[in-house]
């Protein structure tokens, strides 16, 4: 909508609707004491040309793109077609609010249903719902929803589930008569079997385990969701980085009840972290208990198809005491994003780059640990990300290397105390065979 300022007589024809004598007479309401009598202290304004290069010099100061990033942990930087970008930014996408009114938001609801659509395939599940925030509050609803279906008072939480997934999984539970308990990690990086074996219980409602963990590890889901189901609870597998999706098995074909995760990989820029896109699905018999809402697909009296909220099981729209969760938005444009990047990309592109994801980390996870002194601190299998120990403090080593324009990845200490000097790295399909290499020449010559 543009904007058309108002001219003085426009003003004095508007006041004079209204019976005021003045701008001021609009206020008389507000206690002198309480009004600023003074200009705001702001910069004086600007042109349009001097605001563009003022803009300009703001954004020159972000120097993210001047590093060669192997930043993962949560937020990946992949490679966005141009279509997302120019699809996503027509204004019936941009503009819209929910859409309540059937009758003139199917556009906006189809969009909500392929969505839908893709999430079932790519997790297995036979349904899914319109998008959460983001992967760690679809974690953290996860564990509500095993609570309510199960109606136990324990959960079993991997502690190579990404930390801030585990941080809000504890907020949201703290005061709704669920313990949280971790399982360990093993020197392979996955989950210790024989200790979710002991923890265990008819009292645990669940599982949750992230795969790729946060190690980079791809667990033995078929292994453990076995063992869960032993105590009738239930599994659920958390998905940190979606690409993933594109080239392993399905959780849900792999014995997951539950899966959930961040689908930033889809499209949506890294952005200091941000935004994201959290989805879940889950099995049909768990429908009444999925959180958010879900669109179908149904025909009109003409026989036409047509889309409709089918479920909405927040409190706006049912009673509260019925409700599944609070969300009161979803992430509908981050969901349109996704959406438009694999139907751009196809099954068979989205298992390409995936491949090459692969293949990039295997030749980087190589030439990093023949880095003297370097080594892999997990023998597990891995997709994109996998663990450098360093002999010296890996937080100097990240500043020096910095200094040479690389971001190296994520150190590991400040979340987990018992993997000193050790980075998370990793490599996507963005990353090129020079990089990598200019990568271990300059971790060789940092810890020489």
């Amino acid at each position: 909508m543009s904007y058309i300022a108002l001219s003085g007589q426009d003003q004095k024809e508007m006041l004079a609707r209204v019976g005021a004598a003045s701008v001021d007479d609009l206020f008389c309401c507000i206690p002198e004491d309480s009004r600023l009598r003074r200009d705001l202290d702001l910069p004086a304004a600007m042109t349009e040309p001097e605001l563009l290069r003022h803009m300009e010099t703001v954004a020159g100061r972000n120097t993210y793109g001047r590093y060669r990033s192997f930043l993962g942990g949560g937020a990946y930087h992949h490679y966005i077609p141009t279509v997302v970008d120019s699809l996503s930014a027509r204004t019936e996408f941009v503009s819209p609010y929910t859409p309540y009114q059937p009758e003139v938001s199917q556009g906006t609801l189809q969009v909500i249903f392929e969505y839908q659509t893709l999430i079932c395939r790519l997790t297995g599940m036979d349904i899914a719902n319109a998008s959460l925030y983001d992967g760690a509050s679809a974690a953290a609803e996860a564990a509500l929803m095993a609570q309510r279906l199960t109606h136990r008072g324990r959960i079993l939480v991997a502690r190579s589930l990404h930390p801030q997934y585990r941080e809000t999984i504890r907020t949201l539970t703290k005061n709704l008569a669920l313990a949280v308990e971790e399982v360990g990690f093993g020197d392979c990086g996955g989950l210790k079997s024989a200790e979710l074996r002991e923890k265990m219980g008819p009292d645990v409602c669940g599982l949750i385990l992230q795969s790729p963990n946060m190690f980079g590890v791809v667990e033995d889901l078929a292994a453990l969701a076995a063992i869960v189901h032993e105590h009738k609870g239930l599994m659920i597998t958390a998905v940190a980085e979606g690409l993933s999706l594109g080239i392993l098995e399905a959780p849900g074909k792999l014995g997951a009840d539950i899966v959930c995760g961040e689908a930033q990989s889809f499209g949506l820029p890294t952005s200091f972290g941000g935004p994201g896109l959290g989805f879940m699905g889950c099995k049909k018999e768990f429908l009444r208990q999925l959180p958010g809402r879900i669109c179908g697909q149904t025909k009109d009296v003409e026989g036409k198809r047509g889309f409709v909220l089918t479920l909405s099981t927040r409190e706006q729209h049912i009673r509260r005491e019925k409700a599944t969760s609070n969300i009161c938005s979803n992430q509908g444009w981050c969901a349109l994003r996704a959406t438009i990047y694999l139907e751009s990309v196809g099954q068979t592109g989205l298992r390409e780059i995936a491949d090459q994801n692969i293949r990039k980390a295997v030749y980087a996870a190589g030439r990093l640990a023949a880095v003297p002194g370097v080594k892999l601190r997990f023998s597990g299998r891995t997709f994109n990300e996998f663990v450098l120990v360093l002999p010296k403090d890996a937080a100097s080593a990240a500043k020096s290397l910095q200094a040479k324009g690389i971001l190296p990845g994520l150190e590991l200490a400040p979340f987990y105390p018992e993997l000193p000097n050790t980075l998370l790295v990793c490599v996507t399909e963005v990353r090129t065979k020079e990089e990598i290499d200019g990568f271990a020449a300059a971790l060789e010559e940092v810890l020489r």
